[in-house]
């Protein structure tokens, strides 16, 4: 462990993502964080209930509205800061990561939210996206994922799946989609989870323990396109939804279907779906969010295939580790402590000028 972290652990790591955030002094209520611009969506978008949801659940957390900031990049999602009752930027294509960096290092009294969509994100935004997850900034990423370009008018995206036919790719799609929260596990993610737009109640709890998490909170919002990619995740809401949709629950058996008839079992060195019926009590795994093992959290995100014969939602893995924002104040004390004053200073400075990372070109 670093000096950096040996001086941050006992602070930061039991610290909630917003502990530096200043508190409203009254209660909030949603239509306090809804602006005076009207929402423009295409009608049934997925985008509406994922608004609602948010609005509905930042008066939880209690914060001005002044310190809360909302970075969004380019795409139908990126549209999300204009209807909020609180401070945001609408920035550039994939680019959102780095200037909500800018923002959690030099400014700990805010609350900083991504959003962006699976363009945005996982294509031009890639390198940014992965960055930020590794060096675990103090900031929430909202990823709304409808496999489509929407905004652009229906190219396939980096999660579209295999064979779908868009206007970018008339005669079927053959490209192999990300697995998204694969993805952000390998990145090294310490915050990794994902809900169903229509799923309020899920999202919110999803929601919730990502504005808990000090660190970067990456959510995977499944959202539908009624103009592009219309139903796509239809099959998550029909009434057999329970034999496809795996619910993770922390320190709860891995069951699912009408009757908890399927399971979530090991095999080798990952998991596997078995017949509840067919294997002892004791070899069904019993989620585990917060263990430190990085393997369990991305043999989960394999279960999830691009057919949706089996998505799991919820919370894959939640875990502590120094953030970039704070070991990156904590240099900059330690700098100014030892930085030299007075007479001092300007033999330092002529020091630093002249010394031995200097060269003399002939």
């Amino acid at each position: 462990m670093t000096t950096i972290e040996n001086r941050l652990v006992g602070t930061d790591l039991g610290l909630t993502s917003y502990a530096d955030v200043p508190t409203s002094d009254t209660p909030q209520k949603a239509k306090d964080f809804t602006s005076d611009q009207e929402v423009r969506w295409c009608p049934g978008c997925g985008d509406y209930v994922i608004l609602a949801t948010v609005r509905s659940f930042l008066p939880e957390l209690g914060l001005r509205r002044e310190n809360l900031m909302f970075v969004s990049g380019i795409g139908c999602s990126s549209r999300f800061p204009y209807y909020l009752d609180a401070y945001g930027i609408h920035s550039i294509h994939g680019r959102a990561p780095a200037i909500a960096t800018g923002l959690a290092v030099t400014r700990p009294d805010l609350s900083v939210w991504v959003v962006t969509g699976d363009g945005d994100a996982l294509s031009i935004g890639g390198n940014h996206l992965i960055h930020a997850l590794r060096r675990n900034v103090n900031m929430t990423i909202l990823l709304f994922n409808n496999r489509i370009y929407g905004l652009t008018k229906g190219q396939y995206s980096p999660t579209s799946q295999v064979g779908m036919v868009t206007k970018s790719t008339p005669m079927g799609s053959i490209d192999h989609p990300f697995n998204t929260l694969s993805l952000a596990l390998g990145a090294e993610a310490t915050f990794a989870a994902r809900a169903l737009d229509s799923d309020r109640k899920g999202l919110t709890e999803v929601l919730r323990a990502a504005a808990e998490h000090r660190g970067t909170s990456f959510v995977e919002i499944l959202q539908d396109c009624p103009i592009f990619n219309d139903g796509s995740f239809d099959v998550l809401r029909k009434d057999d939804a329970e034999q496809r949709l795996i619910r993770l629950v922390h320190g709860a058996p891995i069951r699912f279907g009408a009757d908890g008839e399927f399971c979530v079992v090991r095999k080798g060195f990952g998991l596997d779906i078995a017949a509840t019926a067919e294997v002892a009590e004791s070899d069904i795994v019993v989620h585990d969010a917060y263990t430190d093992d990085p393997d369990y959290a991305h043999a989960l995100s394999r279960l999830s295939d691009q057919d949706l014969r089996h998505v799991l939602t919820g919370i894959f893995r939640s875990v502590r580790r120094t953030t970039y924002d704070d070991a990156a104040r904590a240099q900059l004390q330690q700098a100014n402590a030892q930085r030299p004053v007075g007479p001092d200073a300007s033999q330092a400075l002529q020091a630093l000028l002249n010394g031995r990372e200097t060269w003399t070109v002939g």
